[in-house]
């Protein structure tokens, strides 16, 4: 559960912060969307923005452009009457005359540029679609008989609508990645600071000094892959894997037919190895697992839903995975069974109880029909002694008041004496025969106790071992909680929720594991 900073993750945290700042200034609620679309580009990913006309989603793509020192970007809002000469560039007329060759001339083009905005994407028409998809893909265009390697960091695509229900829409809807959803400016401070600013919006906010090189971003690409995967993580992915597979099953109708590829997953640990990298650590961690919410949704009626299948997944399965809880959990409780089973044996004996008649009444077992009453109030029996008489209650059948006459408990068990008419007559109470475990204990013989104390030492070295890192390592990690340019701090109290449960079970499976060895130490 270590956090490790070097000083070049350091460096990258601070260029990552310097130009989120450069990107977001004089944007008023888009922050969630200038960061998520730069860490798409970065990871070499695709994001679609849905939203209504207006609300800035062209905007944010002509931002990102400027975070490249030596980029080119290509923007076209798409329609039905869109051509590929429009998107891919036009056929070279002098290649098609005198090497009969059908190639495009790309350059100025989507296949030359490294940011792509496409907006409304969805009414593109088949062509594109198929050579899009392509791109997207294997990151090359087939420009006439050749591939062509494009070297399109990010493609941002908009559109006021979801894909419409079509098989040859479905390809490309799943190659984006990260999908979020942008509405109008909804605090009344902001928007009145939105529509009085004067400040030219499309003019480049980003210092020279904070802009990305290509070549740096290819050693960044390299740098990502060594991020680590820590097992809280990969355990917290395969829950939500699994609670996603039943929630579409769920669903019925078309989401009950979705599902999500592996390659979908694959490219999810790139963006969360990515965004632990910009985050300036060298491995993931449980906060990075809630970008998951942005790419597994195909309905923004979805979003809810899988934000609490996430949050529950971090909640219940994050470090209690990790450092195998349930194992521990099971072995402890099977080593403290074993141990009582071996220490006591057990004998079933049969005993004689009072019993009860209303929950008030002991009932006197009386043939005779002597001062009338036949029942005793449960609790003046309980205050009764040998030997010395106190006056009692006495009822009849329906349990009236008949009488009260001196009583004193007998020598015998469940019997007492009635003092009536100078004389004493012994009345046992009416009992049942009640079955009961004793316990007889025994001590261990010296070779099965050597072994459970072995036994019992290993278990405790682990514990100590997990509570360890915890104590040691989970402040570093949980100082990054708060600080996650991707991830609302909101969910740092999830996962600070888990890890504490998981420290307090570890501290209490240790102490029941010292119970249990005095338990057979002191027989």
């Amino acid at each position: 559960m270590s956090v490790s900073t070097t000083p070049e993750t350091t460096t990258v945290r601070a260029r990552a912060e310097a130009l989120l700042t450069d990107l977001s200034a004089g944007l008023y609620e888009r922050d969630e969307a200038i960061r998520l679309a730069l860490l798409s580009v970065v990871a070499g990913e695709s994001i679609f923005l849905l939203g209504p006309p207006g609300v800035g989603k062209s905007l944010i793509a002509r931002r990102l452009k400027h975070a490249f020192r030596d980029g080119t970007s290509f923007e076209y809002l798409m329609s039905k009457f869109s051509t590929p000469d429009e998107i891919f560039g036009p056929v070279s007329i002098k290649k098609l005359r005198e090497e009969d060759k059908y190639e495009r001339l790309t350059d100025k083009y989507l296949p030359a540029a490294n940011i792509v905005f496409l907006d409304e994407i969805w009414k593109a028409g088949p062509a594109i679609q198929n050579a899009l998809l392509t791109i997207l893909n294997e990151k090359v265009y087939r420009n006439g008989g050749e591939d062509l390697p494009v070297a399109i960091r990010g493609i941002i695509t908009a559109s006021n609508e979801l894909p419409p229900n079509s098989a040859n829409l479905a390809p490309i809807w799943d190659r984006f990645l990260l999908r979020l959803t942008i509405g109008n400016i909804r605090r009344y401070g902001n928007f009145l600071d939105m529509i009085t600013d004067t400040s030219d919006v499309y003019a480049d906010p980003v210092a020279p000094g904070h802009k990305l090189r290509a070549s740096e971003l290819d050693e960044w690409s390299e740098r990502i892959d060594a991020i680590e995967l820590p097992p809280e993580v990969l355990n917290t992915i395969q829950v939500v894997k699994v609670k996603m597979e039943d929630y579409l099953a769920q669903q019925g109708g078309e989401a009950a037919g979705a599902f999500l590829p592996d390659r979908r997953w694959k490219k999810i640990i790139r963006l969360l190895r990515t965004a632990a990298f910009l985050n300036g650590r060298d491995r993931v961690d449980l906060m990075d697992c809630f970008l998951m919410v942005h790419c597994l949704w195909s309905h923004p009626d979805q979003r809810e839903p899988i934000q609490e299948i996430i949050t529950e997944a971090v909640r219940r399965h994050g470090y209690t995975l990790a450092v195998n809880l349930r194992m521990i959990r099971q072995e402890v409780t099977e080593f403290s069974t074993e141990v009582d089973e071996e220490i006591n044996v057990r004998h079933r004996i049969s005993e004689a109880q009072l019993q009860p008649v209303d929950d008030r009444f002991y009932r006197l077992v009386k043939e005779d029909n002597k001062f009338g009453g036949g029942y005793i109030e449960i609790e003046q029996f309980r205050k009764l002694e040998i030997g010395t008489a106190h006056v009692c209650n006495f009822y009849d059948e329906e349990h009236n008041l008949v009488n009260r006459l001196r009583t004193e408990k007998a020598p015998e068990a469940h019997t007492i004496l009635v003092h009536h008419n100078a004389e004493q007559q012994r009345y046992p109470l009416l009992t049942r025969q009640v079955e009961r475990t004793e316990l007889i204990p025994k001590p261990p013989h010296k070779l099965l106790q050597r072994h459970w104390d072995e036994r019992c030492a290993r278990l405790i070295e682990y514990i100590d071992t997990q509570l360890r890192k915890i104590g040691e390592e989970s402040p570093a990690e949980m100082a990054h909680l708060d600080r996650n340019f991707f991830v609302d701090r909101d969910y740092a109290a999830v996962v600070r929720a888990n890890l504490d449960e998981v420290a307090e079970a570890l501290r209490g499976l240790r102490l029941q594991l010292e119970k249990t060895q005095y338990a057979y130490t002191n027989v």
